[in-house]
């Protein structure tokens, strides 16, 4: 027997699906893959692609924490790779002290791509204190089973610094490395008419605090071909359900409320599977609004992009990948998306990305990851796999009226009710036979547990199918 056949290696990464995980609408709303934001998926999939070689299988063990998956782990995986965005931010501490005990009890290598700390444009970390604790154990955790750290920006490395720690290293996001060395973006037309198809996105918050919704409206109304595309959860159910439950559901400025203009004209979309969200960016002239990986997904397009960075963990990304940006605190309402399109200068974006490139596998050999640009097939068999598979398209707003509409709703949730049914059934069986004294007494509040996950799987999308679909 040969003793030079090479082990595969297995790499865990964190993400919410496998880029090969083709689900539908229904479902991936019901298990939230996004994990409340579509973005997370951009720069997940790409790492996934990026680690992909003939001696490495990457697997996702979904976004959610579970502490006591430790040992096994450690016994199927050889490095646990953690792909993060603004994870040091308040709002996100307890999950942030979750992922540090898990990793606490892994002995094997945790690698950290990407991960920012968020505070405002003026960079100032006060709000983080706080929370300094919970980064400590993080990083230091982490730091015991690495290399060095991988950050977003200028900022997030200087707040790690001035804590302290030294092996810090700026590599950006790995979303815009999903293609490699290489980002052709270029702008296709002379000037952005009124029969340009642009994109814009935006969260809440900016639409709600920041005036996005005012540029909203114009811009719709000087480019009928505009499209909205959103990112959270809530924006997904309030396309595909009319879900309103969610305290999302009271911005009525954003174009994924159903009393929207832009919702009632086809004109919003939200995508669960990046490869799609790609593809269908392809076809824009111009992309622009406040969401960072709404932008990079239009760059991955080829497409032209203006981020309007309201934050640290935007602006800190725009700054070292170069890409052209504006912060919307001094941002005219009356904005016309041409202008932002003819200031936008696309050559350091693109011509210094090479060199950006080099830096992040550099990374990845100094903690001991192969990529498969440099060890692999470049992610061609990657892209075959992604062709050859049927991905659902954007979500979209509920116009329909025709009963086949309706029948995909429906046969969703007469699936989900079977399911639970069963599950009941079988739940009162074992209740039944404890009460008869064979088996313990635990079974009573888990069938209460399994009827409130019923309402709340169930009965929210029927009533809402119900009461608030298509007139």
């Amino acid at each position: 027997m040969s003793h030079n056949v090479r082990r595969t290696k297995r790499i865990l990464l964190r993400s919410g699906k496998s880029p090969y995980d083709v689900v539908s609408v229904e479902e991936a709303l019901h298990r939230d893959v996004i994990a409340t934001n579509s973005g997370n998926l951009i720069f997940s999939d790409a790492a996934h692609k990026i680690l992909e070689t003939p001696h490495t299988e990457v697997v996702s063990n979904g976004i959610r924490t579970d502490v006591n998956a430790a040992s096994r782990i450690n016994e199927e995986y050889d490095a646990f790779v953690v792909p993060l965005a603004n994870a040091f931010r308040p709002s996100f501490e307890p999950q942030l002290k979750r992922l540090t005990r898990l990793i606490g009890k892994l002995r094997i290598p945790v690698v950290v791509l990407g991960v920012g700390a968020q505070t405002g444009l003026n960079y100032d970390p006060a709000r983080l204190k706080p929370m300094e604790p919970s980064v400590r154990d993080f990083v230091s955790a982490v730091l015991d089973r690495s290399a060095s750290i991988g950050v977003r920006g200028e900022f997030t490395e200087k707040y790690l610094k001035d804590l302290g720690y030294r092996d810090v290293e700026v590599i950006g996001c790995p979303s815009l490395f999903m293609y490699g060395a290489e980002l052709p973006v270029r702008k296709r037309t002379r000037e952005l008419t009124a029969d340009s198809r642009i994109a814009i996105n935006g969260s809440h918050d900016a639409v709600r605090k920041l005036g996005l919704d005012r540029i909203i409206r114009r811009t719709h109304e000087r480019y009928p071909n505009l499209r909205f595309i959103g990112q959270n959860l809530s924006d997904a159910q309030q396309l595909h359900w009319r879900d309103l439950s969610h305290p999302n559901g009271k911005v009525k400025e954003m174009p994924t409320h159903p009393d929207h203009p832009m919702y009632r004209e086809d004109k919003a979309r939200v995508y669960i599977d990046p490869v799609t969200w790609i593809n269908d960016l392809r076809d824009f002239d111009f992309s622009f609004g406040s969401r960072i990986h709404g932008n990079i997904a239009a760059l991955l397009a080829g497409t032209p992009a203006t981020v309007l960075c309201s934050d640290s963990r935007t602006l800190e990304l725009c700054r070292y990948f170069e890409i052209p940006y504006r912060t919307l605190d001094k941002l005219p309402e009356d904005i016309d998306p041409a202008l932002l399109y003819e200031e936008a200068d696309f050559g350091p974006l693109t011509g210094n990305h090479h060199e950006r490139f080099q830096r992040f596998t550099a990374f990845l050999d100094k903690n001991g990851l192969e990529n498969t640009f440099t060890h692999g097939d470049g992610g061609a068999a990657h892209e075959k796999r992604l062709g050859s598979l049927d991905f659902p398209e954007g979500v979209r707003p509920w116009l329909d009226t025709d009963p086949a509409s309706l029948v995909a709703r429906f046969g969703w949730l007469h699936t989900r009710v079977s399911e639970l049914a069963a599950d009941n059934a079988k739940l009162k069986r074992e209740l039944a036979r404890a009460k008869a004294g064979t088996r313990g007494t635990v079974a009573a509040p888990v069938t209460t547990s399994v009827y409130r996950r019923a309402r709340r799987v169930v009965g929210g999308p029927l009533r809402r199918a119900l009461r608030g679909g298509p007139h």
